[in-house]
C-alpha cells in the first residue's frame, strides 16, 4: 500500500470542502484531465463521478464511487482506470496545530495491478500521490 501525508495550512473543513466537490478532483489527481458528470449526492457514499484520465493524447472514460464519507475527517473512493483496474483509496484530514496533516492511503484491488502489487507500484504511486497532495494543499489554502 502507497501511504502519502502532507501537512496544509487550513483546517480540515477546509480540506474536505476541496474533497466534497466533485469538479476539484481534475485540478488536484494527477492524470484526471477532466470530470464529465456526477451521479448522486457526493461524497455520499455510492455517488459517482465520471472522469476522462490519461497521459498525452491517450484517455480513458472511467468513475470513481464514494465508499465512506465522514466529513471532515475520512474519504474513501473506488477508483476506476480501465484497462489497469480498480484502486481502493482512503484519504484521511486529521488536524494538526493550526491546520491539517491529508494522507492518501491508495492500493489496488482489482486488475493486473492487485495480481502483480509490489513495492516499485508502491513507489510510483507514492510519487504521484505527492504531486496530487500539493496541488489539493494549493487548493485548500486558497
Amino acid at each position: 500500500m502507497a501511504r502519502t501525508s502532507i501537512h496544509v495550512s487550513a483546517p480540515p473543513e477546509a480540506v474536505f470542502a476541496v474533497l466534497a466537490d466533485p469538479y476539484t478532483y481534475e485540478h488536484w489527481v494527477v492524470g484526471c484531465k477532466r470530470i464529465r458528470s456526477v451521479e448522486g449526492d457526493w461524497p455520499q457514499p455510492g455517488a459517482s463521478f465520471h472522469h476522462a484520465v490519461g497521459l498525452g493524447p491517450i484517455t480513458v472514460k472511467d468513475a470513481t464511487t464514494s465508499v465512506h464519507a465522514d466529513a471532515p475527517h475520512r474519504l474513501v473512493l473506488r477508483a476506476r482506470a480501465r484497462p489497469t483496474g480498480v484502486a481502493r483509496v482512503q484519504i484521511d484530514v486529521d488536524a494538526s496545530g493550526e491546520g491539517s496533516e491529508v494522507t492518501i492511503a491508495e492500493v489496488p484491488i482489482e486488475g493486473p495491478p492487485a495480481v502483480l502489487h509490489n513495492p516499485i507500484q508502491d513507489w510510483l504511486i507514492d510519487r504521484r500521490n505527492r504531486e496530487g497532495l500539493r496541488r489539493l494543499k494549493q487548493l485548500a489554502e486558497r
